[in-house]
């Protein structure tokens, strides 16, 4: 069911297609700045504090100011304003200095993903940073599009696994078990990956395309797919849902459940 989507600029709510911010902001002008999407059930936002704290690190790491205490009073206010509907909260902060807060509808996902491998070389000076300069990303999305695939698989020059754009890999090596992408690999520290890692044995590390072009199964994770099965890598088939990809999304339910029972 489609919400109405509204935005706080720098504490001032109004509609979405009404908000505005002043110029000129290297946020816009340079991709200059971090963000963070959390998602709302039932007006509830998901692990709040890991993703501010998130928030706060990638900041941190770009030198930017983040006023927490000024985030977190608009983000109430918000939430009051919105109320209990689900949805996604996007959490912008600019070079220019300003607080950008959005509800918005959830996108639509399919219950499976086919994905297309491309290549991609981490930027060291942004490893690890949720930042505005997403451009890259969303265009490994459109070259996998073009070869027919819902999204892009990202896989350093030397073949090593990294995640898609917007979520994280996880999959069924030929000799079982379940492998993802260590961090250190040159991935986003993934709250929804974080979940999974806690709840299920998951080995990582820095393992290349070939080992996962022989899993049995794979499945993708993030704050907005939550567990989503991977059906296909470039040309190669894959059991979507498979067990483990069941197991997944059972253990990631509980500990979503076990959170919004303590908010």
């Amino acid at each position: 069911m489609a919400v109405q989507e509204i935005a706080s600029v720098d504490g001032i709510i109004s509609a979405t297609a009404q908000a505005t911010i002043p110029l000129p902001d290297d946020g816009l002008y340079r991709g200059d700045g971090v963000f963070e999407v959390i998602r709302l059930y039932e007006g509830h936002p998901f692990a709040l504090t890991d993703h501010l704290d998130r928030l706060e690190r990638s900041a941190a790491a770009i030198e930017l100011p983040v006023a927490r205490d000024a985030v977190e009073r608009e983000l109430e206010a918000l939430l009051a304003e919105f109320g209990d509907g689900n949805a996604q909260i996007r959490i912008v902060i600019t070079r220019g200095g300003r607080r950008i807060l959005l509800i918005e509808n959830m996108p639509p996902m399919a219950p499976t993903v086919r994905l297309a491998t491309v290549p991609y070389q981490p930027t060291v000076i942004l490893t690890g940073v949720k930042s505005l300069s997403y451009g890259a990303n969303m265009q490994a999305t459109r070259i996998a599009q073009g070869r027919c695939a819902d999204e892009a698989l990202l896989v350093r020059p030397d073949d090593i696994v990294l995640e898609a754009p917007t979520s994280t890999i996880f999959w069924v090596p030929a000799e079982g078990g379940l492998r993802t992408p260590s961090l250190e690999a040159g991935i986003l520290d993934s709250i929804t990956r974080r979940q999974i890692v806690r709840a299920l044995d998951v080995e990582e590390g820095e393992f290349v395309i070939g080992d996962l072009l022989a899993a049995k199964e794979a499945f993708l994770a993030s704050t907005v797919r939550e567990v989503q099965a991977v059906a296909a890598i470039d040309d190669r088939e894959l059991e979507a849902p498979g067990p483990r990809t069941h197991e997944a999304d059972e253990a990631f339910q509980a500990a979503l459940n076990e959170i919004l029972t303590r908010a």
